[in-house]
């Protein structure tokens, strides 16, 4: 019987490896295929994702100006989204026709990028249908934000501060037009 189950376990230790081994060999050769036919399209991080999302574009674009490009400015940029995103504190207050946002932090990097977003994405709401005021106020800014309706006004307080920062389409261009140096941060 000990002969037996040492030949078993003999017999195991022999196979368990060669089977891994073969079982490697298989993944390799099928990433080795897919990498030939599908590129990958994740590319990590989503900031890092941005940049080689623009990066690309560039790339692709024969009458890219490279004098003009400035892939660290957009990089700053995307700090900033993310100090705000995931940083700061915001208080929503209703205001007849919106809603004021009073956005802060104790820390002064994120208070800087505070400054920069909000005032970034007040001057973009000319676009919309709503009318920004930024204030600057102790550790960070109040951005206001009315409509011309009440279907608008419930809109910017359904969506609070930070739905607000995504309305529209203007990001991926405004991303664009930083690294290319039509914007500045």
């Amino acid at each position: 019987m000990k002969i037996a189950i040492a030949a078993i376990a003999t017999a195991t230790a022999i196979a368990v490896p060669v089977y891994a081994q073969e079982h490697q060999h298989q993944q390799m050769s099928g990433m080795a295929a897919m990498g030939a036919d599908q590129p990958l399209k994740e590319v990590g991080q989503s900031a890092f994702a941005v940049i080689a999302e623009v990066t690309a574009r560039l790339e692709a674009d024969p009458a890219t100006d490279w004098s003009k490009i400035n892939i660290d400015a957009l990089r700053n940029h995307l700090v900033d989204m993310d100090n705000v995103t995931l940083r700061s504190d915001v208080v929503s207050q209703p205001v007849p026709g919106g809603a004021r946002f009073v956005v802060t932090s104790a820390d002064p990097r994120v208070q800087a990028s505070i400054g920069r977003m909000v005032r970034m994405h007040a001057s973009m709401v000319g676009e919309s249908d709503q009318k920004a005021t930024v204030e600057d106020i102790a550790n960070g800014v109040a951005l206001t934000l009315t409509g011309a309706d009440s279907r608008v006004a419930a809109q910017i307080r359904g969506l609070g501060f930070f739905g607000s920062l995504t309305q529209g389409v203007h990001h991926q261009r405004h991303h664009l037009a930083i690294a290319e140096g039509e914007m500045h941060h």
